[in-house]
């Protein structure tokens, strides 16, 4: 007899956890979207001391992820996705007592520790815990959740701080981390599915079929998905901070540039929906491939647009929707690949070269920018998206011939 939906481990799981990485995301990761310049207008800092601290965070995730996907697997995910959402809670309320430069870039350290702690990477390991046999499943469920993190605690953000201040805000906002995150995580990862379920993984039948790679094979492999990541994390990263400045430098006016950069979230949105629909009988990587292929035609297109709003809009709609299924490939992938044993690990030293990359990229698109020029910087982007085109190919052919 099937299991009634609601008391379905996959069900809970996916949407508790989805409503706390809307809020994990939104109070903590997004937070400077609306605040950075309230505190540079109180404090007197520079802007771009503003958001160092933001890179100050990524470069703590990129630090401790080896160890954060170990302890994953050796204490299990709700014990450490708990202690990651105490952290984060902490974290906001200290930044908000903050008065001077050192305090703010230790506290944004402290924030990056444990945003490492429970946002995707962990939460995709602890549903691979919770229903192993149905992981890929619900990590593209769980990222429909996550496209609008930003645009709905910007929002809230917004609101708030024109209402009392940034100060308050963070207080609010550790508040809120503190009363939805918490116990949400706690109750979502109380169940987990029957034993027997757990001997397939979540593409297929891949445990069972002997498709799982070991050994050096395994080595190789992960080396060049962390080649893949690698490469999208700069796009990304400069694209996270950098999208309404590219679409003026494209030729939109500013009111413009705005609107259109916000479409980025709903295509996210209906990426992942396509994926759902459309990709759940295909292999992940084969899923990777298209949603990578696609990123460097978008940023052609833009290149090509010659100030054209369609063509604008087109690249930020295929821009978005590309981004929201990597988002679930970088996951789905090495879950296919090398199974449930280990996956937690294996999420932390995929995820250190991205997090210190996407630190980076925002700093060095802006030299770019600085030197050359924004022709220079679309080139630059349409460079390494391609080139992670490239490696995914080659990823794909390689595991071919190896499973051959």
């Amino acid at each position: 007899m099937n299991r009634p939906h609601g008391r379905d481990p996959l069900v809970l799981a996916v949407c508790t956890l989805g409503l706390a990485q809307i809020t994990a995301w939104g109070t903590s990761f997004y937070c400077l979207g609306v605040l950075a310049k309230p505190i540079v207008a109180e404090t007197g800092w520079s802007t771009s001391l503003a958001y160092f601290g933001f890179t100050v965070a990524l470069l703590a995730m990129g630090a401790i992820s080896a160890w954060a996907g170990r302890a994953i697997d050796r204490y299990g995910a709700r014990a450490v996705m708990t202690a990651g959402t105490l952290m984060v809670s902490a974290g906001l309320y200290a930044l908000s007592q903050v008065t001077s430069e050192g305090a703010y870039l230790a506290v944004w350290a402290f924030l990056g520790l444990g945003m490492r702690l429970c946002l995707y990477d962990a939460a995709f390991a602890a549903l691979v815990q919770v229903v192993p046999s149905r992981g890929r499943m619900a990590i593209s469920y769980l990222t429909l959740f996550g496209a609008f993190a930003s645009t709905v605690f910007w929002v809230v953000g917004h609101y708030f701080n024109e209402a009392v201040g940034w100060r308050q805000t963070l207080v609010l906002f550790a508040a809120i981390n503190l009363a939805v995150c918490l116990p949400l995580n706690w109750i979502g990862l109380a169940r987990k599915e029957a034993a027997g379920k757990s001997e397939a993984t979540a593409d297929g039948n891949s445990a069972r079929d002997g498709s799982l790679l070991h050994g050096v094979q395994r080595t190789i492999a992960i080396a060049l998905f962390a080649l893949v990541m690698s490469l999208n994390s700069f796009v990304f990263g400069v694209v996270s901070v950098q999208l309404v400045p590219l679409l003026e430098a494209a030729g939109l006016a500013t009111a413009a540039a705005v609107w259109v950069a916000s479409m980025k979230g709903f295509a996210q949105f209906g990426g992942r929906v396509v994926e759902i629909a459309f990709g759940r009988n295909l292999h992940a990587v084969t899923v990777g491939r298209l949603a990578i292929g696609i990123l460097p035609f978008s940023f052609v297109l833009l290149l090509a647009s010659s100030g054209n709003v369609v063509a604008i809009v087109a690249f930020t709609l295929l821009m978005g929707a590309s981004q929201g299924v990597i988002t679930i490939v970088r996951g789905a992938v090495p879950l296919a690949l090398f199974g449930q044993a280990g996956y937690g690990a294996v999420l932390g030293l995929l995820a250190t070269p991205v997090l210190i990359v996407n630190a980076a990229a925002p700093t060095l698109f802006a030299l770019i920018i600085e030197r050359w020029g924004w022709l220079a910087g679309q080139v630059a982007l349409i460079a390494a998206s391609a080139a992670s085109c490239v490696a995914m190919e080659m990823m794909a052919r390689w595991y071919r011939r190896s499973r051959s």
